[in-house]
């Protein structure tokens, strides 16, 4: 039941923290829109709007490819029992025969 609270409040605090820069911008902005001349305010705000949308696209792009490919998906189980099944291939082969013969000098 610990478990289920602790799971509670760190989605809080991630999204908290995901929120914060963007009220604080937005608060700055409200107090600061006064202060510059119109045209510059439409070109700070297009840009600054610019930066937003390319600061998400890593989250977009990780969150899309988690689906396709992550662990819970066809692919990822595939994936994961692929792993499992190759896990050996990296191993030397071992052959008792092969060694006995080296040692005598045959191979």
């Amino acid at each position: 039941m610990a478990d289920d609270s602790a799971d509670t409040s760190r989605d809080w605090i991630e999204t908290t923290a995901l929120v914060a820069p963007a009220l604080l911008g937005a608060a700055t902005g409200m107090l600061l829109g006064d202060l510059m001349h119109r045209g510059a305010r439409k070109g700070i705000a297009l840009a600054l709007g610019g930066l937003g949308v390319a600061a998400l696209v890593p989250f977009l792009v990780d969150g899309i490819a988690d689906k396709i490919n992550g662990p819970t998906s066809a692919r990822g189980v595939r994936r994961s029992i692929r792993k499992i099944r190759d896990a050996g291939d990296g191993l030397p082969f071992y052959d008792d025969v092969d060694e006995d013969l080296r040692e005598q000098g045959v191979i």
